[in-house]
């Protein structure tokens, strides 16, 4: 198992930068959905993405041993074309609200896969800061949606394994994938499902149909291509350093902090901002803060309060 360093300010910098990018992400995806279903979406996304980080594989490619390539697959899989479809199916019947609830499961997801499966150590103080943390993003949604959640099982639950993926691939990068740099990791990913997803979307949908007929088609296609630039490929390699220079849990607790970027989108668009918005925001701040302090810190801690 690979060292877990503490996060400094570098790494809460990028969290931060991943927090503004991500958090636009539920938007992005509901414009493109306009005039694409979520399989061209999810193709799309992927196509594009491995379009961007093409010249960064071909770099690389020559210098991976064949018999390493299937963890790139693995990494491709389970963090980037299972979860950009299964995004793009279950928000053709809920909305962005109960979207970002659901996504903020991830780093609770993380921390128990990352306990069962990959060895990790934990605190559980550390599982208290993950709750906590989920319940701050989910009454920060809850009371920005006025309590207007659209609730239906079947997609919600594939936001659900989408998380679990993303937990996944947290993880296994974390312990099978640390021996390489970022932008290795992320464009040899893609190397492995962008291919199949070109070819599908070429000749298995009605893609070049709709563009040429579909009015607003170039304008929802702009906003995956934002989507899969900026909130994919360059992001991707940030959270792929964030893992390997800190922790799986850390860079998932990214999570938590998305849903300020969808109230303050919402404050940009003119809604009223309600004062009940700092508590929440201060119960998802101190939840990432306990969540990922090093447990001989909290245990340290905890002995100075007793004292």
């Amino acid at each position: 198992m690979q060292q877990e360093n503490k996060p400094v300010f570098g790494d809460w910098f990028v969290l931060f930068l991943l927090m503004l990018t991500w958090g636009s992400s539920f938007i992005l995806i509901k414009r493109g959905l306009v005039s694409f279903d979520h399989i061209q979406l999810g193709a799309l996304r992927v196509s594009i993405s491995f379009l961007a980080l093409l010249p960064f594989a071909l770099q690389r490619l020559s210098k991976i041993r064949f018999k390493n390539f299937h963890l790139f697959l693995i990494a491709g899989l389970f963090g980037n074309a299972l979860p950009a479809f299964l995004f793009a199916r279950a928000q053709t019947e809920i909305d962005s609200l109960m979207a970002g609830i659901l996504n903020s499961l991830t780093p609770l997801f993380t921390l128990l896969l990352g306990v069962w499966f990959f060895g990790r150590k934990t605190h559980f103080l550390n599982v208290a800061g993950v709750i906590l943390g989920f319940i701050g993003a989910a009454g920060l949604l809850y009371v920005a949606g006025e309590g207007n959640m659209n609730f239906n099982i079947l997609p919600s639950f594939l936001v659900i394994m989408a998380t679990v993926c993303y937990a996944i691939n947290m993880n296994f990068i974390k312990n099978y994938l640390a021996g390489y740099d970022s932008i290795t990791i992320a464009s040899l990913a893609f190397v492995f499902i962008g291919v199949p997803a070109i070819i599908y979307l070429s000749f298995h949908t009605d893609f070049y149909y709709r563009m040429s007929h579909v009015e607003g088609s170039w304008e929802s296609l702009g906003y995956i291509a934002l989507l899969s630039v900026f909130g994919t490929s360059l992001a991707i390699i940030a959270n792929f350093w964030l893992i390997k220079r800190t922790s799986a849990l850390f860079a998932s607790s990214v999570t938590y902090l998305m849903p300020l970027v969808s109230v303050a989108w919402g404050i940009f668009d003119g809604e009223p901002f309600l004062l009940s918005f700092l508590v929440w925001i201060g119960i998802i701040l101190a939840g990432v803060y306990v969540a990922n302090r090093p447990p001989y810190r909290l245990r340290n801690w905890m002995n100075r309060f007793n004292n």
